[in-house]
């Protein structure tokens, strides 16, 4: 079966790798998106950061937004975490959510809070 996304998904977990290897873990979020705001810029990747997202219930706006980290290429979404514990239920619901409300196709999350990075790959 073929991987949706493989050569992009791949890039940016590559990156990320990299910038895991040159920060290490315990850094805040914001310290590695920042890293990785400079990796996006250096492989001249279109992305968003912090992109927001409106829901809509019933026609209505309501008034809580999503903020997804970043949103590359309109088709990934990445969502950057810094915990020490792995990757959970709740960080995979939220990152669904964002696909759904997005229309982006795969998700993928990045944990640099451990000793060796972590990441999960979603499809929508």
């Amino acid at each position: 079966m073929e991987l949706v996304l493989k050569d992009l998904t791949y890039e940016i977990v590559g990156f990320c790798m990299s910038v895991h290897k040159e920060l290490g873990h315990g850094f805040l979020e914001s310290v590695y998106k920042d890293a990785i705001q400079i990796e996006l810029n250096e492989y001249a990747l279109e992305y968003n950061r912090e992109k927001e997202y409106c829901i809509e219930y019933k026609g209505v706006i309501l008034a809580n937004r999503f903020y997804a980290d970043f949103v590359i290429g309109n088709e990934v979404i990445l969502e950057v975490k810094a915990v020490e514990g792995a990757i959970c239920e709740a960080n995979i619901a939220q990152t669904i959510n964002y696909l759904k409300v997005s229309g982006c196709r795969i998700g993928l999350i990045i944990n640099f809070g451990r000793k060796s990075l972590e990441y999960k790959r979603l499809i929508l």
